[in-house]
C-alpha cells in the first residue's frame, strides 16, 4: 500500500513538473521564432524601447495570446519608429488561446490596421 502511495505521488509530481515546463518565458518563443525568420531580437530604438524582433520588412511584437490588446499598440509604435510594417507574433499555448487570436484578428480587420499577425506554439 505504501509503495502505491509513493508511486502515485511520484506520478503526480512528474505530470505537474511536465506541465510547468511546457510554458517557457516569452523570450524563448521570441528567440526561436525570430532566428527562424533570420531576424534580430531586442533591438533598441532611439526612444529606448526595444522591438522583440526586427525582420527585413517587419517590426514584430511578441506576446502571449492573453496580451493581444497590448500587442496592438506596441506593434504600431515599433512600426512608426522603424518605418517597417507592424507585426504581432501571438504565442498560442492551448486551444483556449484561439479566442484571443480571434479578437486580435477582428480588431485588425475592423479598423483596417496595418498589422500582420503570426502565431507560434
Amino acid at each position: 500500500m505504501r509503495d502505491r502511495k509513493i508511486a502515485g505521488i511520484s506520478l503526480v509530481l512528474v505530470v505537474a513538473g511536465g506541465l510547468c515546463l511546457a510554458k517557457q518565458p516569452e523570450s524563448h518563443y521570441q528567440r526561436k521564432w525570430c532566428e527562424a525568420q533570420h531576424g534580430r531580437t531586442e533591438v533598441r530604438l532611439p526612444d529606448r524601447t526595444r522591438v522583440d524582433c526586427i525582420l527585413d520588412t517587419h517590426a514584430v511584437e511578441v506576446d502571449f495570446a492573453r496580451k493581444w490588446a497590448e500587442a496592438i499598440g506596441q506593434s504600431l509604435h515599433y512600426s512608426r519608429m522603424t518605418g517597417k510594417r507592424a507585426g504581432i507574433l501571438l504565442i498560442m499555448l492551448s486551444p483556449k488561446d484561439q479566442k484571443h487570436l480571434d479578437r486580435l484578428l477582428n480588431v485588425v480587420q475592423h479598423f483596417n490596421l496595418p498589422i500582420d499577425v503570426f502565431t507560434t506554439q
